[in-house]
């Protein structure tokens, strides 16, 4: 599924919305990840089948993880819902949650209610930190991962408003296609980051790629 997406970078402009926005900050930055999406399966297994079978956990545990990279020994002390990436709505906003008082808490629920937004809160934070970019086979996965999440939510609307043969079947199939396609990104995701940690905590620090713009 991911090969029928072009993998071309976006420009910032283009990039629209709560999330695009969120990544738009990064297009410019010419340092990427040291393993692509794609790539992660086969430079950490062990993160990536741990975090697909048990994602709450490991987004509790890479943030606390994330968190002391960015800020050797400081805890729990700079956590935020999602970090501030991903801007609250009406009650719900990040610093007005609880987080000084039970970060961890907060951070259990984070993971629990918004998997997706917790994950790559994470990223964010080391995007952030590292000033790095966006390579092909992020663009590729994000825009594959997109595009079955919004099919899997047009035909679920459409299955709600219409009656038809084999609904049941089918908005089964379509509904595990779409979790495993999201439980197998997510876990790429925090194999990424758990790797970016690991190699630049002992010392060793990619270097820059040009991304071409046409």
């Amino acid at each position: 599924m991911c090969f029928l997406c072009s993998g071309e970078p976006v420009h910032k402009d283009e990039m629209k919305g709560r999330y695009g926005e969120a990544y738009a900050k990064y297009a410019d930055n010419q340092t990427t990840f040291d393993v692509t999406l794609l790539k992660t399966p086969c430079a950490e297994p062990c993160c990536w089948i741990g975090s697909m079978a048990f994602l709450p956990c490991a987004a509790v545990k890479m943030r606390h993880r994330a968190l002391n990279h960015v800020e050797p020994g400081s805890g729990w002390s700079n956590y935020l819902c999602c970090q501030g990436f991903i801007p609250g709505c009406y009650c719900i906003k990040p610093g007005e949650l609880g987080e000084k008082s039970c970060p961890c808490l907060c951070m259990t629920c984070e993971a629990l209610c918004c998997p997706g937004c917790a994950v790559s809160s994470t990223s964010y934070l080391i995007r952030d930190h590292h000033s790095l970019g966006l390579d092909e086979d992020d663009y590729r996965v994000i825009q594959c991962n997109n595009c079955i999440q919004c099919f899997r939510e047009i035909f679920n609307l459409i299955s709600c408003l219409v009656d038809f043969e084999g609904e049941e079947g089918i908005s089964c199939v379509v509904n595990s296609v779409a979790d495993v396609v999201f439980c197998c990104i997510s876990g790429c995701m925090t194999a990424q980051v758990y790797h970016e940690i690991k190699i630049r905590e002992s010392g060793y620090a990619p270097t820059s790629e040009t991304i071409e713009r046409y």
